[in-house]
């Protein structure tokens, strides 16, 4: 295979809807102060600061996902621009190296509980990257899509 750790290997789905929020980076300066000052006691309860605890616990689920924010790890916010109209573009798909990011309150876990088993299956599993994809060096595919028009050309960012 040409790109080897680019197909996923067989895994169950268990998808579930959940509540996302836009990167820190994409927030007014007005509104990042009013979440510091919201999350002040949530965090501190987790032992974070506030803009660790928004970063973890609120923004930007980590893994695959269909739809949501994109994350900006390693870029910083640009306009994605439809190439045929114009229109801005949305995030249609993210393929994620890891199920888990660094929530060191382990909000976006997988599992029930903590404690939890992972499910039994092939002897490559692991919890943390199911599917084995490996994009970049631990990266995010994120897929783009043009929401006035599906038919036009997709856009890519590697993340």
């Amino acid at each position: 295979m040409q790109f080897d750790g680019y197909l996923p290997e067989p895994c169950l789905l268990h998808p579930e809807q959940i509540t996302e929020y836009p990167d820190h980076l994409e927030l007014s300066t007005e509104l990042l102060e009013q979440l510091r000052q919201w999350s002040l006691p949530q965090a501190a309860e987790e032992d974070m600061d506030p803009q660790t605890f928004y970063d973890c616990v609120l923004s930007n689920a980590p893994g695959w996902k269909v739809a949501g924010w994109p994350a900006w790890n390693s870029t910083d916010p640009t306009p994605r621009p439809c190439p045929e109209c114009g229109t801005g573009m949305e995030v249609l798909l993210t393929i994620a190296t890891f199920e888990e990011g660094d929530d060191e309150a382990r909000s976006w876990s997988a599992y029930e509980t903590p404690d939890a088993e992972p499910p039994s299956g092939p002897a490559h599993f692991d919890p943390g990257q199911p599917t084995a994809a490996q994009i970049g060096s631990g990266y995010r595919q994120q897929l783009y899509i043009c929401p006035a028009a599906p038919e036009h050309p997709h856009l890519e960012l590697m993340t």
